[in-house]
C-alpha cells in the first residue's frame, strides 16, 4: 500500500486475525476457529508476537475479530458507511490514541494502542486505526473478501493495479481450474 510500514503491518495483522479468529469457509472447506493451544499459536503468529499468547489474550482478540470482519465485508459490498461506523465504534471501544514510539532499534513511528494496556484491546485499536487510515483514503477498495466459491477469508490488495479478488493463490487456482473444466 502507500502508507507507512507500521500502518501496512497493522492492516496485515487485521487480515490475519480475521482469517484465523472467525469461522466460515476457507479454500473450499468449512473453517472452524481453533481452540486452546492452537488458537494461542494462531494469534501469536497473526500478531507476530515475540512471546506466548495467553488464553485470555487470544479470547480478547477473538471478541474483536467479528467486528474487524464486518469492515472487510462492508467494503466488499460497497457499504463504506457501515464500514466507517463499525470502525468508529471500535476506535471508541478500544480507546485508540495515536502516539509516537521508538523501540527495538526502529525509527520513530506511530502506535495506536488504547489507554488500558490490554493485549487484545491494544492490537484491536491498532488494527481499527490502520483500517480507518485505509478506509479514509483512495485505497479503501483494496480491502476485500475472497470471491472464490466456498471461501470467505479476507485480504488487503497490495498489488500495483489493485485487481486482486482472492485471498490466496490456492483460491485463484481453484477458480481457474473450475473455469477450465467448465469450458472442456
Amino acid at each position: 500500500m502507500n502508507f507507512n510500514s507500521h500502518s501496512d503491518m497493522v492492516v496485515a495483522i487485521a487480515v490475519a486475525l480475521v482469517n484465523v479468529l472467525t469461522p466460515g469457509e476457507r479454500r473450499g472447506r468449512p473453517y472452524q476457529v481453533p481452540e486452546g493451544e492452537q488458537r494461542r499459536e494462531a494469534v501469536a503468529e497473526a500478531v507476530r508476537a515475540r512471546r506466548e499468547v495467553t488464553d485470555e489474550e487470544a479470547a480478547e482478540l477473538a471478541g474483536y475479530a467479528p467486528d474487524l470482519r464486518v469492515v472487510f465485508e462492508a467494503v466488499a459490498a460497497g457499504d463504506l458507511d457501515h464500514a466507517a461506523g463499525t470502525l468508529n465504534r471500535l476506535l471508541v471501544d478500544t480507546r485508540a490514541r495515536p502516539h509516537l514510539s521508538r523501540h527495538d532499534g526502529e525509527p520513530w513511528h506511530v502506535h495506536f494502542h488504547g489507554t488500558d494496556g490490554m493485549f487484545g484491546g491494544d492490537y484491536a485499536a491498532s488494527c481499527a486505526t490502520g483500517l480507518a487510515i485505509v478506509l479514509g483514503s483512495e485505497l479503501h477498495d483494496r480491502l476485500g473478501v475472497c470471491t472464490a466459491n466456498r471461501c470467505d477469508r479476507v485480504y488487503v490488495d497490495v498489488s500495483r493495479n489493485g485487481t486482486r479478488r482472492f485471498c490466496s493463490t490456492a483460491c485463484q487456482n481453484r477458480v481457474k481450474t473450475a473455469a477450465f473444466r467448465a469450458r472442456t
